[in-house]
């Protein structure tokens, strides 16, 4: 267990974002980003702890943080940083892993087309279990589960669907709603 020996902790930060996301807490391993929760959420990372058996410390979020503020800003499109998959297994690690593998920025995928290409098949329950899989994934915004919709419609979304548009909005894949009181 990776917590016993001690060296190991998951530092906790809140990188702050312009409405509607309001601000994401994101938790990092010595191994990566293991955890990106929508709003100020300290517990999510709490629990995550737990789950891992990790001790908690509050940080500032190293490169982890940097880079999902650049994202935000516009000024980033990509994530290179390292991520701690720990906090996923089996066929949720295989679908999360080829959404971040096969969806690029300002690409969309169907739930459909993405059991397909994890290997689930193309089968009406596939495309459920894979919204099941988006909708637990413990690295959104890095593994981009807002860019799966339903074959006809924006799909479901954990951060809210004005989230999931203003995140489709920011890489093109939708026209931004007009807003006349946003403070950023």
């Amino acid at each position: 267990m990776r917590g016993t020996l001690g060296c190991m902790s998951i530092v906790r930060s809140v990188v702050p974002a312009p409405s509607p996301v309001g601000a994401l807490t994101i938790g990092v391993t010595p191994a990566g980003l293991a955890l990106v929760a929508f709003g100020r959420h300290p517990e999510a990372v709490e629990r995550a702890a737990e789950r891992l058996g990790e001790p908690l410390a509050d940080g500032a979020g190293g490169a982890a943080a940097a880079q999902l503020a650049e994202y935000l800003a516009g000024t980033r499109r990509e994530f290179d940083v390292p991520l701690d998959w720990s906090l996923t297994s089996g066929s949720q690690r295989v679908v999360l892993q080829t959404l971040h593998d096969t969806v690029p920025y300002g690409a969309t995928v169907t739930y459909g087309e993405l059991a397909a290409r994890s290997g689930l098949g193309k089968a009406y329950t596939a495309a459920r279990g894979v919204g099941s899989i988006m909708g637990s994934n413990p690295l959104p915004v890095v593994v981009p589960c807002h860019r799966v919709l339903g074959s006809g419609s924006l799909g479901g979304f954990g951060g809210g669907l004005p989230t999931k548009e203003w995140l489709l909005a920011l890489e093109g894949v939708l026209t931004p709603a007009l807003d006349f009181g946003s403070a950023w």
